[in-house]
């Protein structure tokens, strides 16, 4: 299942590749990218704090399903890129991006029963798109597959720390 597990987990692998061929030296990016995966499932907040509160509170329409969209996400991220320094903010902007987006693509690969997916292109249309699907939502493979390949990626990571 593409829990959050899994979610960081694919970050932390993205995270760790960019840092190789990019030259970063700063684990710090890697984090970021980490938790740029777990953006959309911002999303979940309406657990704790129901979108009517928010409404009543701002006086206009909300929900959060629209974290859990492209655009939702590159607006978390903007957000989030303004708590660092001006000199990181763009890097951090693209790294919680890449993070987001592979969260957005792994939820996008589960069976849906309907067959059709979230509303993807939302505040452009509110149309559901369809997709074919790769997996159950209760399988565990997929983080099966994302522990294993973050374990070979780390000890690569590792291994290539101890020769320089």
């Amino acid at each position: 299942m593409a829990d959050l597990l899994t979610h960081v987990l694919v970050g932390f692998i993205l995270g760790s590749i960019l840092a190789a061929g990019f030259g970063w030296k700063a684990p710090p990016f890697v984090a970021v990218v980490m938790v740029g995966a777990l953006l959309p499932d911002l999303s979940k907040v309406a657990m704790i704090l129901p979108p009517r509160v928010v409404e009543d509170t701002l006086g206009i329409p909300f929900d959060w399903f629209a974290v859990h969209t492209p655009f939702g996400t590159l607006l978390v991220a903007g957000i989030g890129s303004l708590l660092v320094s001006e000199t990181t903010r763009l890097r951090v902007f693209v790294l919680l991006l890449i993070g987001g987006a592979s969260h957005l693509v792994l939820d996008a690969l589960l069976i849906s029963p309907s067959r059709f997916y979230h509303v993807l292109f939302w505040p452009l249309t509110m149309r559901f798109v369809s997709l074919p699907g790769l997996y159950l939502s209760s399988d565990r493979w997929p983080s099966i597959v994302a522990a294993c390949l973050a374990v070979i990626v780390w000890g690569i990571r590792w291994q290539s720390d101890r020769v320089r």
